[in-house]
């Protein structure tokens, strides 16, 4: 199960998403597709959004079951806790929390 939400982006941009996903709302898309046509569709909403907003989220095998990934919104953020994925909203608070749940990403690499 694939699911997109896109605010405030071109209609062609719309369009193509489509011919590919059913959008149930405006701008909610929802279906099944390949790995590959699930990341070539979020690589076409990251590169025409400009000003706007796009989110993907998509099953994953994972303890959440599911992924989520975000474009182009400054004031919410994707963070990992323990493995599972939580969206930080952004305020007073949201840089010292950022710091302290993102570990630097040379850590991955161990």
């Amino acid at each position: 199960m694939l699911v997109m939400t896109l605010e405030a982006v071109p209609e062609s941009l719309r369009g193509e998403l489509s011919r590919w996903l059913i959008e149930v709302q405006p701008g909610v898309y929802v279906g099944n597709a390949s790995a590959l046509v699930r990341d070539l569709l979020w690589d076409k909403a990251v590169g025409h959004t400009r000003r706007g907003r796009c989110t993907q989220v998509y099953r994953a095998n994972n303890e959440q079951g599911f992924i989520i990934r975000t474009h182009g919104d400054p004031t919410r953020r994707v963070i990992s806790l323990d493995g599972y994925q939580l969206v930080a909203v952004r305020n007073a608070r949201h840089a010292e929390l950022a710091q302290e749940y993102d570990p630097p990403e040379d850590n991955d690499k161990l």
